[in-house]
């Protein structure tokens, strides 16, 4: 059986959004793009919560990701900052539900084990790790894009099981199927 498929990973952020679509080919990686989504402009949560759901359809429609693989929160001191990131993640999540795109959820520790092979490795050790696997030239300017595309390697390296779904589905069907008292008449 061949694998041939694209995966989107996002690591969340209400200032920075990175993100990173990397294809496997009979398990080869090779990566599609990356970037990230700049939100420090805009005035309100609200506006940078729609720009998160806006750009991130966007990218499903331009790329045809088949699987999408984001960065949880971590928890931190402060809690509204953690609110914020969560409503992040929720609104990525919600446009890959949207286009019926299954989902799973990795720690950052995992993350950057899986890439680097140390759960504490910094971005700068992330980003030339991922540099060196995927043969890109040019180290971007905001390491929140190469975090993205740490998250898509991770999905893969995890064979699309992360926190939350250990052996479930995630997309909407999965989850009609699983709670059949919510479908909408």
């Amino acid at each position: 059986m061949v694998e041939d498929k694209i995966i989107l990973g996002i690591d969340p952020g209400t200032t920075v959004l990175g993100y990173g679509l990397v294809h496997v080919k009979n398990n080869q990686l090779s990566m599609v793009n990356f970037g990230v989504i700049q939100l420090h402009k805009l005035a309100n949560h609200p506006d940078k919560l729609k720009r998160i759901y806006d750009r991130i359809s966007g990218i499903i429609d331009e790329f045809h990701p088949d699987e999408m693989a984001i960065e949880a929160p971590f928890f931190g001191k402060n809690v509204q900052s953690m609110l914020k990131l969560g409503r992040a993640q929720g609104v990525a999540i919600a446009a890959c539900l949207g286009k019926n795109i299954p989902f799973e959820e990795y720690s950052p520790r995992r993350i950057k084990q899986s890439i680097t092979g140390n759960g504490n490795a910094s971005k700068e050790q992330v980003a030339a790790m991922l540099q060196k696997l995927l043969r890109f030239e040019d180290m971007p300017k905001y390491l929140d894009a190469t975090d993205g595309l740490a998250v898509a390697v991770c999905h893969h390296y995890s064979k699309g099981i992360g926190e939350h779904n250990k052996s479930k589905g995630t997309n909407w069907d999965s989850f009609l199927r699983a709670n059949p008292e919510r479908k909408m008449r």
